[in-house]
């Protein structure tokens, strides 16, 4: 039923889950009311939101589900480590198990600290740090790494309790807001006027226009398949020939995926799962599997010789990165290293 639901916010799946919707929008009003009262109340200082004492960029997204945000968040900090900072990165740790702030390396297992998180560490070559206090999380990686000058904080937007100096908000442009309903009667975390807010829009794939803050298109770059089980084996999309593949995927928007390799020209069947599913032997199709970098992730103990990830980078327009830098000039001063 949930995933009905979800297609439904969509303008998809079947006519009941539709008209599901309907039902559901006075609990959408209730939801923004108490999303509302909770803005308000750190505004008047009645909640207090933790400062900590390197700039804090938030990225995040207003929908439920993927929309790009791990791509950016590590486009962010390649630029940012080339512009000659020392960032890390503080996360919730989605779908994982830890109860307490904790750090994160290429090794730690993703039913703990999540699969987001792990992907971080092995891209990022950064501190990575997991807690659902995230201004905790951020001191602790701050006290053990104290060459860190700036943190980013992966899907914090709606995170109050941390204060920000840059909210950065990933859009997908196939979905983009859905029906524009607050949760449950539509993919809204906060009122698309919370828009305003932010600092920057970043569209991922598509066009979008008359938003109210600086917007930029992203794209997500790939043709390089890594082997799961040997890393140092990468091919491209003319290895697997003209033979049925297996495709497999579970992020917020699997079609995304699935449209990509045939758009490389491979002929697939699709399987898709559920964001963050936790897969298991039984899920993984016989022959031979393409999936995202995000599912090799939980997929890495279950490799078999014919498991292949696709390996994606974002590219960003250009006027992002000076946003960023007048931010950071603006807090940090100009960067001489």
């Amino acid at each position: 039923m949930s995933q009905a639901l979800t297609r439904a916010w969509h303008g998809q799946g079947p006519g009941w889950a539709r008209t599901l919707l309907l039902g559901l929008y006075p609990l959408s009003l209730l939801f923004g009311a108490l999303v509302a009262l909770r803005r308000r109340l750190y505004r008047l200082g009645l909640l207090k939101a933790v400062r900590l004492p390197v700039p804090v960029i938030v990225v995040g997204n207003l929908t439920v589900g993927g929309a790009g945000k791990t791509p950016l968040v590590l486009a962010l900090v390649d630029w940012l480590r080339r512009a000659g900072y020392r960032p890390g990165l503080i996360s919730r740790g989605y779908g994982g198990t830890a109860r307490e702030p904790m750090p994160v390396s290429a090794a730690s297992d993703p039913a703990l600290v999540g699969d987001e998180p792990v992907l971080l560490a092995r891209r990022a070559v950064c501190p990575v740090w997991v807690g659902r206090a995230r201004g905790e999380a951020g001191r602790r990686l701050l006290a053990r790494h104290p060459e860190v000058d700036v943190l980013l904080a992966d899907d914090g937007l709606q995170h109050l309790a941390l204060a920000r100096d840059m909210e950065i908000v990933v859009v997908d442009g196939r979905r983009a807001f859905g029906n524009a309903r607050l949760l449950p009667a539509g993919p809204l975390r906060e009122p698309l006027a919370r828009l305003a807010e932010v600092d920057a829009v970043v569209v991922n794939g598509g066009g979008m226009s008359g938003l109210p803050v600086p917007t930029f298109a992203m794209a997500l770059r790939g043709t390089e398949f890594v082997n799961l089980a040997d890393p140092a084996r990468v091919v491209d999309a003319a290895h697997f020939g003209v033979r049925k593949l297996h495709a497999l995927a579970g992020i917020g928007d699997p079609a995304r995926f699935f449209e990509r390799l045939r758009e490389l020209g491979l002929d697939i069947e699709a399987h898709a799962f559920p964001d963050h599913h936790p897969y298991a032997a039984a899920d993984l199709p016989a022959g031979t599997l393409l999936m995202t970098e995000k599912d090799a992730v939980k997929c890495a103990a279950l490799a078999r010789p014919d498991d292949w990830f696709l390996s994606v980078d974002a590219e960003v327009e250009a006027g992002l990165n000076t946003l960023l830098s007048n931010v950071m000039k603006a807090r940090h001063g100009p960067q001489t290293a």
